[in-house]
């Protein structure tokens, strides 16, 4: 057919699909989205004035990256959807460990008002503030990904959130709209990718730079290996008073320099979790910034780093610098090539099950507060913190910045790579090209 012929044809084809079916096709064209989904993939920027990061995946704004929140929750418009009181949504957004407090749980006459619209109860994870909003639905896009780089076209979903007033985003990083909570709770961003797009329950942090959500390999730019099968890997432990929350099973804490061993002179059992009142533990978090202890960790801890970097006697220590306890003049300490500088390192002794420990080198344990002072960046709980059902330590971002974490919630499994800098690759050497 000679092409005068198929030009007229395919306008008038053109002219006869309705609007809804061209943006039907545009749509289908320009998302490729269609089961099986692919894992996907959304960058997390470190915003410097908070130290929070945030991931860019909701249309309207970035979200607050929380890995213990319960729902992901945002600012909304005056005409935004609802859920009913009586839809399994609603349920799952009013369940143990969602709702924070009796004060703020659904009234009962509501629920048996079937037409009614479904409040949840958002909280900012920095503030400890609670609000109350409607239950709705959240466009969001991402690109999708096969484990190295972005695959063309990006996609188009909805999730569960609730609406939020404005007052909750205090403290939160300018321009953010709200928080994407990452924990085992069923409202959770990943637990719905996982149940709404067949992803699998593995998803990936790797701070500051990628998050990926689903079951896929990793690779980093610099380092030539899939890095998902050869990191470290340790059982999850459950936290029966914080279902959603992530533990991992540390049971000492040694400090390793010089052909040395110095343990922290822990009480027995000082980081145990005790299932009957969800006391103790160790747990994540991508809110806190330091690492924290309660306080019966905290002074053996300072107490076995100080005895290792002072043993040599080359190292000179210098006032303290607050928050922190323990600092060092860092004209007296040797540089290393790519892991920062040659202090102690710090390992986390993991219960049997693990492949190995965690081990933290100086790029994780020290902070440096002015030209030549250099901190042990460990923060002490405050009075009465891990009293109730708290935990022993909540380790915080600047010792989880350039690890790559897999969570995987089935497998109650965490993988870790402990700081990637001297493999040569960084948590910001994803490929972010198609």
């Amino acid at each position: 057919m000679h092409l005068h012929v198929i030009f007229p044809l395919a306008i008038s084809l053109l002219l006869v699909l309705s609007p809804a079916a061209v943006r039907r096709c545009a749509a289908q064209e320009r998302t490729d989205d269609a089961p099986p989904y692919k894992p996907l993939v959304s960058p997390l920027a470190r915003d410097s004035a908070t130290s929070l990061y945030t991931i860019s995946i909701q249309d309207s704004g970035p979200l607050v990256v929380d890995l213990a929140g319960p729902l992901v929750w945002s600012t909304c418009t005056s005409d935004h959807p609802t859920f009913s009181c009586s839809s399994r949504e609603c349920a799952s957004a009013n369940g143990d460990g969602v709702t924070p407090a009796p004060a703020l749980a659904p009234r009962p006459s509501c629920r048996k008002r079937p037409n009614c619209a479904c409040t949840a109860h958002p909280c900012n994870p920095v503030t400890g503030r609670c609000a109350a909003g409607d239950l709705t639905s959240s466009p969001m896009s991402a690109n999708t990904t096969d484990g190295r780089s972005l695959l063309p076209h990006p996609v188009s979903f909805s999730t569960v959130a609730s609406c939020a007033p404005e007052n909750l985003l205090q403290s939160l990083p300018a321009g953010a709209v709200g928080v994407a909570g990452l924990s085992r709770a069923p409202l959770s961003l990943p637990s719905q990718l996982a149940a709404r797009r067949g992803l699998g329950s593995r998803f990936a942090l790797c701070l500051p730079g990628v998050a990926v959500f689903g079951n896929t390999t990793i690779y980093l730019m610099g380092f030539p290996l899939e890095l998902t099968a050869i990191i470290g890997r340790t059982p999850l432990v459950k936290n029966p008073k914080r279902s959603g929350d992530y533990y991992i099973p540390v049971v000492a804490i040694t400090m390793v320099w010089t052909s040395r061993d110095t343990p922290a002179a822990l009480q027995p059992r000082a980081l145990e979790l005790d299932p009957a009142t969800g006391r103790g533990g160790v747990t994540l978090s991508t809110v806190a910034q330091y690492t924290a202890m309660r306080s019966d960790v905290y002074g053996p801890f300072l107490q076995a780093f100080d005895a290792a970097i002072g043993a040599p006697g080359t190292v000179k220590k210098v006032p303290e610098v607050a928050p922190f306890k323990l600092c060092y003049d860092a004209w007296s300490l040797r540089p290393l090539k790519r892991l920062g500088w040659d202090v102690p390192i710090i390992r986390l002794e993991l219960a049997a099950g693990a492949s190995n420990n965690w081990t933290m080198y100086s790029g994780n344990s020290l902070v440096q507060v002015g030209d030549r002072t250099m901190c042990l960046a460990f923060l002490e709980m405050a009075a009465g913190g891990g009293s109730d059902d708290g935990p022993a330590v909540v380790i915080g971002t600047h010792q989880l910045e350039d690890n790559l974490l897999v969570l995987d919630a089935d497998n109650e499994e965490l993988r870790f790579s402990g700081i990637l800098r001297g493999s040569g690759a960084t948590c910001g050497s994803f490929n972010f090209t198609a």
